[in-house]
């Protein structure tokens, strides 16, 4: 297996291109069965077998764990090689990215599990590293929408403490060796709990960050389409509503003036569309002396009078 999709090699699915050279959809289009994809698988397999090597025979026999030592090492080790094959040869997959943290946890919860079972483990450890495992993967889910949290390098020492410090409780050792593979677990439940609480911070401020800037985005959208909708609108009606003042106001001076040459006041019209009224100004003899000029109604009923004379 080269990893090479097939449409990549001049296999089946290949298209001719001009100049003999492949686009970048062949290229970039990974099989599913590349190199990356089956360390991955490799790894998952090797789960049930690293198990019942370290529970055979009663789970204390020193060649049987080193036989699970072994088991559990390559697990480790096909983790280190696929990630870095799948990025580096543009292998990723849908599976992959959904197999490859599987089975980093199910190898590393089995092994804390069962030396917990055997004893060689105290539960606390193991209920700290998994709780922590289980809740950086639930909350990348929970941010995946907004953004990606990257791998970190203090998650890549937490990884590494954890594996050599499972694999060293996995062998049978005494004396210094084994005084020392508790100090190295104790360096990977530190680094496991403070690289969880970064990643914690890391996603509480990405999605602070991201709905920002929805939100953001969202009110720049609406008051662009709230100032594409008016303005045209507002134009319009301004200009309406400026021709009908001129024109009630024109009235109203026309109506002022032949008020008061025949004695009277008068009132331009109103023009309730525009919302301007046009005003005349009140003739200087008023219609009937010492009174003030009638407005309104009066000045209606007053103008039907004479016209009708």
């Amino acid at each position: 297996m080269t990893g090479v999709p097939a449409a990549a090699t001049g296999g089946p699915g290949a298209k001719p291109v001009r100049g003999g050279k492949l686009g970048t959809a062949a290229v970039n289009q990974a099989s599913l069965w590349n190199i990356a994809n089956i360390l991955t698988m490799v790894r998952l397999l090797l789960v049930p077998g690293f198990v019942l090597l370290l529970f055979h025979n009663g789970g204390y026999d020193p060649a049987w764990r080193s036989f699970a030592w072994a088991a559990f090492a390559i697990a480790m080790i096909t983790d280190l090689f696929d990630g870095h094959l799948a990025r580096t040869y543009n292998l990723v997959t849908d599976f992959g990215k959904i197999a490859d943290p599987i089975a980093d946890k199910a190898i590393m919860g089995a092994a804390l599990i069962s030396l917990s079972i055997l004893g060689d483990l105290p539960w606390w450890i193991t209920g700290v590293i998994l709780a922590r495992e289980l809740g950086i993967t639930l909350m990348r889910f929970w941010v995946i929408r907004h953004a990606v949290i990257p791998a970190s390098r203090g998650g890549k020492l937490k990884t590494l403490a954890q594996g050599t410090a499972a694999g060293m409780y996995v062998l049978m050792l005494t004396g210094p060796l084994a005084t020392l593979r508790f100090w190295v677990m104790m360096v990977a439940v530190v680094l496991t709990v403070v690289t969880g609480l970064d990643y914690v911070r890391q996603a509480v401020v990405l999605r602070r960050r991201s709905l920002a800037a929805e939100r953001a985005a969202v009110g720049r959208t609406t008051e662009a389409l709230q100032e594409a909708a008016g303005s045209p609108g507002a134009a319009g009606g301004s200009g309406a509503g400026g021709a009908s003042g001129v024109a009630g106001g024109a009235a109203g001076g026309v109506s002022s003036g032949m008020g008061g040459a025949a004695g009277g006041s008068g009132v331009g019209v109103t023009d309730a569309d525009a919302g301007v009224t046009g005003v005349g100004v009140t003739g200087s003899t008023a219609g009937l002396p010492g009174g003030p000029a009638p407005t309104g109604p009066a000045v209606s009923a007053r103008d039907g009078a004479e016209a009708e004379r």
